[in-house]
């Protein structure tokens, strides 16, 4: 028998009826998502203390040591698209709940190595080691996070809030990241220059800790979301979405290529950005980002819901074509006044809004269900991992050339990029999903 369009599987046991409770897997998802983010991108915000505690300086070039701590943050990316493709495998296998709960556990446990790392001045190379170690694992649990919470969302949607459902995906990671932009400023504010070279930027990496073991208490009463077709399947091999569906996984790379880049841009360097740039205060910057954080995640389920009425095209366009006029202009018009920072900001969010709101229900629609989490993780992860995860040290790589003005322009083609893929991207906004 054909369920209902957007309908969830039947119950993991039985006596327990279907439809699942919405808000129960929404809250699963979301909680979990935001613990992931706030462990993940904590390292961004204070990139400038582990610069100076992990790495030697230079003394012919300040910008040293704050490059090789983004080139470690790279790092982290380039093990995504591995986490992605052996976390979302065992989505597809052992069920989605089964991969969200090893994800959150594996952050906690990386974030944990984070704060103990070493200093150069004690350790020498073993602290750059060590860094490097706790950010191969994070790597590998949010890579295989984006996989099994999109999957899980999307499947756990009722008709026709497909879109709304998407939007969480990032309502959650806005949110980890507004705890870590939060926690950072707040420490940037209370805590002395020495103190937080010395434990502040540790402390946010213990929160993280213990904010992943509440995420993954929640997790464990989420209700699984494959159907009794898919779990009575023979389980598919770890490769088999990219040998069987290598069109859709060339589609994932396309869709994800400019919007990564002006993701992390907008959301993770931009501060960075400004005070390498311009020499905008450390302090006000952290505060801009977690105001414009606040306005993106309030405008998420708007976009989402949006696209259960319009379509997923029309938001993708606006946000690429968006993106590739005025990124540019956008970020050359930044000065050191705290109102300049703030204004290209949010313009930037609600550009972006076109893409976040929609990206888990676009990847879920490409992809059949049996292949669906790991599908989606390895195109999608080896992407971010080439654009994203470079975001922040091309950036400053740009400025150590002497060709700041450069960035703007390399963001604004791959946007462009992505936009004549959009213009030939099937819409699934109205089709049913695949169980």
């Amino acid at each position: 028998m054909t369920q209902p369009t957007d309908a969830p599987g039947p119950a993991k046991a039985a006596g327990e009826a279907p439809p699942m409770r919405p808000g129960r897997q929404l809250l699963a998802a979301s909680v979990g998502n935001a613990v992931e983010w706030y462990d993940w991108l904590a390292y961004t915000f204070l990139a400038t203390f582990i610069a100076d505690e992990i790495f030697p300086a230079s003394a012919d070039d300040s910008l040293v040591p704050l490059l090789s701590t983004f080139a470690v943050f790279a790092v982290g990316f380039f093990m995504r698209p591995i986490g992605g493709l052996l976390l979302g495998a065992i989505a597809d296998r052992r069920g989605r709940r089964a991969a969200l709960t090893a994800t959150i556990l594996l952050m906690g446990g990386s974030s944990l190595l984070l704060a103990l790392t070493p200093t150069y001045a004690a350790a020498g190379l073993l602290g750059p080691v060590v860094l490097v170690v706790a950010r191969l694992l994070q790597g590998l649990s949010v890579g295989g996070e984006f996989a099994a919470a999109t999957t899980f969302l999307v499947e756990s949607a009722g008709p026709g809030r497909r879109g709304l459902f998407s939007s969480f995906q990032y309502v959650s990671t806005t949110v980890g990241q507004l705890i870590a932009s939060g926690v950072t400023a707040l420490l940037v504010a209370r805590v002395d220059d020495a103190a937080m070279h010395q434990w502040g930027w540790r402390a946010a990496f213990v929160l993280g800790a213990v904010l992943s073991l509440v995420g993954f208490w929640i997790r464990r009463s989420s209700q699984e979301t494959r159907s009794a077709e898919q779990q009575a399947a023979p389980r598919p091999k770890l490769f088999e979405a990219l040998r069987t569906h290598p069109r859709e996984s060339l589609l994932i790379c396309g869709i994800t290529t400019g919007a990564t880049i002006a993701y992390y841009t907008w959301t993770s360097y931009l501060p960075t950005y400004a005070q390498v740039n311009v020499g905008f205060d450390k302090g006000d910057s952290l505060l801009i980002g977690t105001v414009s954080l606040a306005f993106f995640a309030l405008l998420q389920p708007l976009g989402g819901m949006l696209s259960d009425r319009v379509g997923r095209k029309p938001l993708l366009l606006t946000f690429s074509v968006g993106f590739a006029v005025l990124c540019v202009p956008l970020l050359n018009s930044i000065t050191d006044s705290f109102a300049s920072l703030l204004l290209v900001q949010c313009a930037g969010m609600i550009l972006l809004t076109g893409y976040t709101s929609v990206a888990a229900a676009v990847n879920a629609e490409v992809f059949p269900a049996r292949v669906r989490a790991s599908g989606i993780g390895f195109p999608y992860s080896a992407t971010v991992a080439l654009f994203g995860g470079t975001a922040p040290y091309m950036g400053t790589l740009f400025k150590e050339l002497g060709r700041p003005g450069a960035f703007p322009w390399y963001v604004a083609a791959l946007c462009l990029i992505s936009a004549l893929v959009y213009l030939k991207l099937p819409e699934g906004a109205k089709k049913p999903l695949e169980r």
